[in-house]
């Protein structure tokens, strides 16, 4: 039997006023640089807190997720700052629960507001409101999870084939 694997990477956008915050954190870092060499070296630590705290920032605010599904196996990765990189999950999917969209009936009891069971909840989603998100429930380590996601439709057709009970279109 052969095994295929499908990957897909999931750029999240900034968040608005992410681009004035860098800026105000640019311009304060350079001015308490500037006063510490003018006036007193007491203003140059801050200056320095600054641009480092600009870096730090910078590398934690892109965001980026890639899913890989190789035979039964799906795995999350996180990409921070375009370079380092983390394993989120490994899941198998032979204990999948649900794979639907967010609005779908089957994932009614797993929602924040008038849902009945209460779950630990991921966000792996792009926060784009043009693409619909999935909701996948599914146990890891023995508890059962929610994770959010934004699958594409050859992911999709790949998890409809493995569980066809248990895989719902938008």
């Amino acid at each position: 039997m052969y095994s295929s694997k499908l990957t897909a990477q999931v750029v999240r956008e900034k968040k608005s006023g992410t681009g004035l915050l860098k800026a105000v954190m640019i311009i304060f870092g350079v001015l308490f640089v500037l006063m510490g060499i003018v006036f007193s070296r007491g203003f140059m630590l801050p200056g320095f807190l600054l641009v480092g705290l600009y870096f730090v920032y910078d590398v934690f605010s892109q965001k980026e997720y890639e899913y890989t599904l190789e035979g039964s196996n799906f795995s999350i990765d996180v990409i921070l700052g375009r370079k380092h990189r983390r394993e989120a999950h490994v899941l198998n999917l032979q204990e999948l629960e649900v794979v639907a969209p967010n609005w779908h009936e089957s994932v009614a009891k797993y929602r924040v507001k008038g849902g009945t069971e209460k779950l630990k909840k991921y966000d792996y989603t792009s926060y784009n409101d043009d693409i619909p998100y999935y909701t996948m429930i599914i146990v890891e380590d023995g508890r059962k999870i929610k994770i959010l996601l934004d699958l594409n439709s050859e992911m999709l057709h790949e998890m409809k084939r493995m569980c066809p009970d248990k895989v719902y279109f938008a």
